[in-house]
C-alpha cells in the first residue's frame, strides 16, 4: 500500500503545469534551433521568444524591450543589484531586512543600509526615508517575503522613492533612484502590473509559478541603466548573455499567463484553506504563533512557531509521516543559524529554531490539511525537550 503524501512546500518549488510542459515539448528536440542563427528554422524559433517576451511584458503592464529572460528568480536578483551597484560604483543601495539571500549576499560587495520591519514583517517607511540620502541609487523590497509570506507595501514604497527622486530634480542632484523587487512569491496571486507598483525592476522566477525551474525574468524600465553579469554574444538586449533556453522561456511565459489568469479563483480557494488551517493551529496547539502579519499575507502562506519543538526534528517526523514542509528558505536550508527573517522581527534565535513553513498549492485540499493536523497534534505532543 502506497504511504499518504502531502506537499506543502510550494513556495520552495511547484510541479510544472502540464499545459505548460507540452508547449515547452517541440523546442527540446523538434525546434532545437539557435535563435541568434540566420536560417528560417532558427527566426521561427526567435519569433517564439519574441512572442514569449510581449507575453509576459503585457502582464507586468511593460514593453517587450523591457524584458529581460534569466536563469531563474536568484538570477534576476544579482542582476538587479550589481547591474546597478557596477553602473553606479560610488553610490549605496538600500533593502529591507528580510530579503531572501539573492538579494542579500550580492548587496554585501556595495555600501548598503538596512531597513527595520516590524513585529509582523512589515517594513518601516519612516526608516526607509531617513536611510535614503544622495548616494543612494538603488532600494530593494520584495513584494512577498518568502518565508513569513507577509505583503510589502511597494505602492508605499514606491512613493518614497518617488519623492526622493523630485527632491532630487529640484536640487540638482544627478543621481538617479530605482526601486527594484522581488515578486517571486507574488505572481500567483497578486497583481504584478509595474507601473500600478511603481516599480523600477521587477524579479519573476517561473520555478515558483508552476513554471520550469532555472527560467525567471527581471523587468528593467527603459531609462533603468545597468552592467551585465555575463559577457558574450549580445543576447537580451547584451545584458543576459548566452544562447537562450528557448523551452524554459516558453514554459515562464506560459505558466505566469495560466497562473495570473487563474489569480482570483485560486487565492479565493486558498484563502479559505490558509483561514481553516491557521484557525486550526491556532486553537489546538497552545504552545504555537503564527508569525508575520495575518492581514497583509499571500494567501499560501502558513508560518508557525511551535515554541520548544525543535524544527529540524520535526521535519524529520512529518516527513516520515509523509508530509512535506520546511524551515525557511529553500535557498538556505542547509543553514543551522537561525533565520535572519524571524530574527528581524524579533523572535529569539530559539524560537525561530522552533518555526516551520507551510506552504499550501493548487493541489492542497482540507483532507490534506486534517491530515497534516493530525500529525502534528501527535508528534509536538512527543517532542523531546
Amino acid at each position: 500500500m502506497n504511504r499518504r503524501s502531502v506537499y506543502l512546500d510550494y513556495a520552495a518549488a511547484t510541479p510544472v503545469d502540464r499545459v505548460v510542459l507540452k508547449v515547452m515539448h517541440p523546442y527540446f528536440s523538434d525546434k532545437f534551433y539557435n535563435p541568434s542563427a540566420s536560417y528560417d528554422a532558427s527566426k521561427e524559433v526567435k519569433k517564439v521568444v519574441e512572442l514569449s517576451r510581449s507575453k509576459v511584458a503585457a502582464i507586468l503592464g511593460a514593453k517587450a524591450s523591457e524584458i529581460i529572460f534569466t536563469a531563474g528568480g536568484t538570477e534576476a536578483n544579482n542582476l538587479a543589484i550589481h547591474g546597478v551597484m557596477a553602473e553606479h560604483p560610488n553610490a549605496k543601495l538600500v533593502i529591507s531586512a528580510i530579503e531572501h539571500p539573492s538579494i542579500i549576499e550580492p548587496a554585501k560587495r556595495y555600501k548598503k543600509e538596512i531597513c527595520p520591519v516590524d513585529n509582523t514583517g512589515i517594513i518601516n517607511l519612516k526608516a526607509l526615508r531617513d536611510l535614503i540620502d544622495d548616494q543612494t541609487v538603488l532600494v530593494s523590497v520584495m513584494y512577498v517575503n518568502n518565508e513569513i509570506g507577509v505583503i510589502e507595501p511597494i505602492s508605499d514604497v514606491a512613493k518614497v522613492i518617488k519623492a526622493v527622486r523630485n527632491s532630487r530634480l529640484e536640487r540638482g542632484v544627478g543621481l538617479p533612484i530605482y526601486l527594484h523587487s522581488d515578486a517571486c512569491q507574488a505572481a500567483n496571486y497578486l497583481d504584478l502590473h509595474t507601473s500600478r507598483l511603481g516599480v523600477d525592476l521587477m524579479t519573476i522566477n517561473g520555478g515558483k509559478i508552476y513554471g520550469p525551474k532555472q527560467s525567471g525574468s527581471l523587468f528593467i524600465k527603459s531609462d533603468v541603466k545597468l552592467q551585465p553579469l555575463i559577457d558574450g554574444g549580445g543576447q537580451e538586449r547584451g545584458l543576459r548573455n548566452g544562447t537562450e533556453n528557448v523551452p524554459a522561456i516558453i514554459g515562464l511565459a506560459s505558466a505566469l499567463e495560466l497562473v495570473q489568469a487563474a489569480r482570483k479563483t485560486s487565492a479565493d480557494k486558498l484563502a479559505k484553506l490558509q483561514a481553516y488551517f491557521i484557525d486550526s493551529i491556532t486553537k489546538n496547539f497552545k504552545n504555537a504563533t503564527i508569525n508575520g502579519s495575518l492581514t497583509k499575507r499571500v494567501v499560501n502562506n502558513v508560518h508557525v512557531t511551535f515554541k520548544g519543538v525543535d524544527n529540524e526534528w520535526l521535519l524529520i517526523k512529518l516527513d516520515e509521516a509523509g508530509i512535506m514542509a520546511a524551515a525557511g528558505s529553500a535557498c538556505s536550508a542547509a543553514n543551522v543559524e537561525p533565520s535572519t527573517v524571524l530574527k528581524a522581527i524579533g523572535l529569539s534565535d530559539q524560537d525561530a529554531q522552533s518555526s516551520v513553513r507551510f506552504t499550501l498549492g493548487r493541489d492542497t485540499t482540507q483532507k490534506d490539511l486534517d491530515f497534516v493536523l493530525v500529525n502534528l497534534k501527535r508528534l509536538v505532543s512527543m517532542s523531546p525537550v
